[in-house]
C-alpha cells in the first residue's frame, strides 16, 4: 500500500533522508519513530505530495505518486499534528468543506459525515462552530475529516497530541480497527514510544535521515541485542541516547 524506493531528500549540501526503502502492506499498523531532525516530518511530507522528492520512488496503493498524483491522494486520508481548521465553521460545515476537497457528492458527505461525528463523540457539537471546540476535539475533528471518503491508506503524524485518555483510547481502537479488521494501511509517526509499542504491528527506526532498524518488537529486540526489552530502551540504544542518559545520570550522580 505504501511503497518507497531509494527515497532521498536533498536541502543544498544536507541530506534529510537517504535512500528510505519502505513496504508498509494492507492491514499493517507500521509506527516511524526518530529523534527531533532525524527525517520524519519530510519523509511524511513528500508520502502526501507536499514535498518533492530529490530522488526516489513513492508509490501508493500501486499508483505512482509523482505520475499518478491524483490518484494517489484521492486514497489517503492524513491526520497532522495540529488540526489546522477554519474555526468560523460548524464541525458539519468543515466536514462538507473536505468532503467536497475529496470529490464527494453532497448526498454521500450527508450520509457520513454524522456517522464520523458520531463515531468520533462529535454530535452533539455538530451545528457548532469549531473555535468552540476544545483542543482534543479539534483532534477528533480532523480524524473524523481523514476518514470521511474511506482512505484506503491514513497517514498520523503524533497522533495523541492534546488527547483525554478517553480520547487516546478511541483513537486506539479505531487504529486496530481499521487496520485489522477493515485492512487499511496506517503509518503513523509518534514521539509516544508506549503507544507505537502497544499498537504498531512494526516499527521503523530512522535517524540522521536513514533507516537503521525496521520490524516487530521481536525483531527488534534481535537488532538491539536486548532480550525482553521495552521499545524505550530499545529506541536508545539504537539512536545513540543510551549513552546520552547514561552521561546525564553520571553528572548527577
Amino acid at each position: 500500500m505504501i511503497k518507497t524506493e531509494k527515497l532521498t531528500k536533498k536541502y543544498g549540501n544536507f541530506t534529510a533522508t537517504r535512500e528510505l526503502d519502505l513496504d508498509i502492506q494492507p492491514g499493517e499498523i507500521y509506527g516511524f519513530l526518530g529523534p527531533n531532525g532525524a527525517g520524519k516530518t519530510t519523509t511524511i511530507r513528500m508520502l502526501i505530495g507536499l514535498l518533492k522528492p530529490t530522488s526516489g520512488k513513492i508509490s501508493i496503493c500501486g499508483y505512482d505518486l509523482a505520475q499518478n498524483p491524483i490518484s494517489a491522494k484521492s486514497l489517503v486520508g492524513f491526520i497532522p499534528d495540529r488540526p489546522y481548521i477554519y474555526e468560523k465553521l460548524t464541525a458539519t460545515e468543515f466536514l462538507h468543506f473536505i468532503g467536497g476537497v475529496y470529490g464527494m457528492t453532497e448526498p454521500e458527505v450527508e450520509k457520513e459525515a454524522p456517522v464520523q461525528l458520531e463515531f468520533f463523540d462529535l454530535k452533539a457539537w455538530a451545528n457548532e462552530l469549531v473555535e468552540s471546540f476544545s483542543h482534543g476535539m479539534k483532534q477528533r475533528l480532523v480524524f473524523a475529516s481523514a476518514l470521511l471518503h474511506d482512505p484506503r491508506v491514513i497517514i498520523v503524524d503524533e497522533p495523541m497530541v492534546g488527547m483525554d485518555p478517553k480520547g487516546a483510547r478511541l483513537l486506539k481502537e479505531t487504529f486496530r480497527k481499521l487496520a485489522h479488521e477493515q485492512g487499511k494501511t496506517i503509518f503513523m509517526s509518534t514521539h509516544t514510544l508506549e503507544i507505537a509499542e502497544e499498537v504498531c504491528d512494526r516499527i521503523g527506526i530512522i535517524s540522521q535521515g536513514q533507516l537503521i532498524a525496521q520490524g516487530t518488537m521481536s525483531e527488534l529486540r534481535k537488532v538491539a541485542l536486548a532480550k525482553e526489552a521495552h521499545l524505550e530502551e530499545i529506541f536508545l540504544k539504537l539512536t545513540g541516547g543510551e549513552d546520552m542518559r547514561e552521561l546525564l545520570e553520571s553528572l548527577h550522580g
